[in-house]
């Protein structure tokens, strides 16, 4: 789709979440990340089963995050297990670049966000890996064999795309997160209890409270009872 997304008809509290990425001030980068999780934290069932824990109307929400962005970030162990398109297919607006964090080259040609439609496709490998076919190939020094986040905000933002979504996984959100690379954090949590499997964010340890990030956050109750929390990671 090539439309810009209509914010009008939405709640407005919800719709000026979407405009500040979208109206972001030119000159910087805006950083969000997003995740989709129940009531007591987790992102997926012990058998790694995961969709869908959230409902339709946060699905739709996730589609408007990534028309209103640049660039829409991934980690390889998201884009190996679920394979994802990273396209808007939910509401009308436009398609952003899909970018693969993958250090080690292990994305294969055949990735459904490789398929050439139109739409700028990124890999950001270490070097001496092979580029992929079918995306541009983006060169990052690895440290312990992880990018940095600030270092991949650099490289998209050096070609022009400055509204980044990190979309996952769960390491790679709470990898930007530790970096202090957030200005935004949309957490979507479902009213339901999975009671075990795997965590969403995971961030280093704390020895005390008053350490905990308390970031300010609008909260929204979307359409069939999931909870949009748009925390303020600069706050």
């Amino acid at each position: 789709m090539s439309q810009d997304l209509d914010l009008s008809g939405l709640d407005p509290g919800y719709a000026e979440s979407l405009r500040l990425i979208r109206d972001c001030p030119a000159g910087r980068s805006f950083v969000v990340a997003q995740l989709g999780q129940s009531l007591d934290g987790r992102i997926a069932l012990p058998s790694g089963e995961s969709r869908w824990i959230n409902n339709d109307a946060a699905l739709d929400h996730l589609h408007r995050l990534r028309a209103v962005v640049d660039a829409v970030v991934v980690g390889i162990g998201t884009a190996l297990a679920d394979d994802p398109m990273l396209n808007v297919r939910r509401v009308a607006g436009r398609n952003p670049a899909r970018v693969v964090i993958d250090p080690r080259g292990r994305l294969p040609a055949g990735a459904r966000l490789l398929a050439a439609d139109g739409t700028e496709r990124l890999v950001l490998n270490r070097p001496g890996v092979p580029p992929v076919a079918g995306a541009t190939q983006i060169i990052l020094d690895a440290t312990d064999g992880r990018f940095s986040p600030a270092d991949v905000i650099a490289a998209l933002t050096a070609r022009g795309l400055r509204r980044i979504l990190v979309e996952g996984g769960a390491q790679t959100v709470s990898g930007f997160i530790d970096a202090g690379a957030l200005d935004r954090l949309h957490v979507l949590v479902a009213p339901c209890l999975l009671g075990s499997g795997k965590t969403g964010i995971e961030l280093a340890p704390i020895d005390s409270l008053q350490q905990a990030r308390r970031p300010r956050a609008g909260i929204h109750v979307l359409d069939g009872g999931d909870v949009l929390f748009d925390c303020d990671m600069r706050s």
